[in-house]
């Protein structure tokens, strides 16, 4: 008899060993991805096929699958709009109901657009709205959210709204605060939380074509809230929950300088000073043009990898801002200055920035697997999903 307990109790072990990803999962709370900055929807390329989530492929249809299955909404926000406006598009879209941008002025990015709404009851939708990804949303049915660069204060943004609301925005549904527990988790991936400073290698390459991303830079230059001055004052307004969860990836793509050997582009940079940044051979061609030490080929402006500034009452920027992705400087990847940040250790914690490290050879849209030579991003995901689900 005790032989055979004994076979029994092993072939339960090895039974539970076997057992699928979901069946151990904590949750099954959905997912939502958030676009950046320039972003676009799953739907707005049709004949392309080509979608931010994943280029040619499909990093939401992988996320689905993985371990799954598991409900992965796209969402889809103002390409040029600020933070808070992109939050108060991603309330309407996932609950249902008409954006409300509250009473404080609108900025550039959606001054002229036509406010969208979202049905909430597709049964009761007389006006033909799309249908609203989630209206079942509330503290009984959360979220993880996960935001590629500004995707990522944009949900940083939307907490925010839900929790402490603003009263000086209106009576709305969104500005009413009290929303606690919506937001199980939120996940960044190479997002600006302290700014970066692309902005000016963007105005130094392009001083004269107009374009709308020039105007835009141009017409909120001392507060934009992706650069350094202006995602220091968002970064005391929007708050780190201490009931959620919160995750940070980092990308980098460039490398100390070396006389040789470092898997640098050297036909950019064919001279090289440890001291500044340049970018990888697989980084994608255009970033390198400002990511390294000098903008190329002006050599009177310094570039990402060896911009420096330090005028009074503004964000000090040093050497320790020069490795980038070529889009965002990797130090403000890990977490908004003055928040509480830890290296992950395999154990998250709630309000406190759990950061999953820098994924070295990921330029800013590698992580997106869009068309590069530079490293897969789907191991990225799976690391990350196996983290969400286990809350």
């Amino acid at each position: 008899m005790p032989r055979l307990y004994r076979i029994l109790l092993a072939a339960l072990l090895l039974t539970l060993a076997q057992l699928t990803g979901t069946a151990r999962a904590g949750n099954d709370n959905p997912i939502v991805l958030v676009h950046g900055f320039l972003g676009f929807g799953p739907d707005q390329f049709p004949r392309s096929g080509f979608l931010y989530w994943g280029g040619y492929g499909d990093l939401a249809a992988h996320l689905r699958s993985y371990r799954g299955p598991h409900t992965v909404f796209t969402a889809t926000v103002g390409a040029i709009a600020s933070n808070r406006e992109r939050a108060a598009e991603l309330y309407a879209q996932l609950k249902g109901g008409c954006v409300d941008y509250g009473a404080r002025p609108r900025s550039a990015g959606t001054a002229d657009k036509a406010v969208q709404c979202w049905a909430a009851d597709p049964a009761n939708n007389p006006l033909g709205y799309p249908p609203a990804l989630y209206p079942a949303w509330d503290a009984g049915h959360p979220l993880h959210m996960i935001g590629h660069s500004q995707g990522g204060t944009t949900i940083r943004a939307l907490v925010e709204l839900l929790e402490h609301g603003d009263p000086q925005a209106g009576n709305g549904d969104l500005y009413r605060g009290g929303k606690f527990g919506w937001i199980r988790s939120v996940t960044t991936i190479s997002a600006p939380h302290n700014g970066t400073t692309l902005r000016d290698a963007v105005l130094d390459i392009l001083p004269e074509l107009r374009s709308p991303l020039r105007d835009w830079l141009l017409a909120d230059l001392a507060n934009w809230e992706l650069a350094p001055d202006g995602a220091r004052n968002f970064n005391a307004w929007a708050r780190t929950s201490p009931r959620v969860y919160y995750f940070s990836v980092g990308t980098v793509a460039t490398e100390a300088g070396a006389t040789c050997c470092n898997d640098t582009d050297r036909t950019i940079a064919p001279l090289q000073n440890r001291y500044y940044q340049y970018p990888r051979n697989d980084m994608f061609t255009y970033y390198k043009t400002y990511a390294g030490e000098w903008i190329v080929p002006s050599m009177l402006q310094h570039g990402m990898g060896g911009y420096t500034q330090d005028a009074p009452g503004r964000v000090r920027v040093d050497a320790a801002w020069f490795a980038n992705d070529g889009v965002v400087n990797t130090n403000s990847m890990r977490a908004p200055a003055g928040h509480p940040v830890r290296d992950f250790d395999g154990t998250p914690l709630p309000g406190t920035w759990n950061f999953l490290g820098n994924y070295r050879g990921y330029d800013h849209f590698d992580i997106l697997n869009w068309p590069n030579k530079g490293p897969p991003a789907e191991p990225v995901y799976e690391r990350i999903s196996d983290i969400l689900f286990a809350l």
